[in-house]
């Protein structure tokens, strides 16, 4: 029997809007590169999102610890 390891929300949701913008930023690149959009505009975005990238994984994360703590508790509870 085989055990399939499944990938976590905290990690599929970032990663999944990290290729969301990547396909973002590459489109958007044209723009940039023609002049018309400035540097700070166009990283500034791109540097904001990834923090906001993060921000979101560490709150899942902290969120799927405490469901775990909950369900452990009541578990051991029965």
């Amino acid at each position: 029997m085989t055990m399939r390891k499944r990938i976590r929300r905290s990690t599929l949701i970032p990663a999944i809007l990290l290729v969301y913008l990547a396909v973002m930023a590459a489109l958007g690149y044209p723009e940039y590169a023609a002049g018309r959009q400035s540097a700070l505009y166009y990283f500034g975005i791109i540097a904001i999102t990834l923090i906001v990238l993060v921000l979101l994984h560490f709150s899942l994360k902290r969120r799927e610890r405490l469901r775990e703590e909950r369900e452990n508790d009541i578990n051991s509870h029965k």
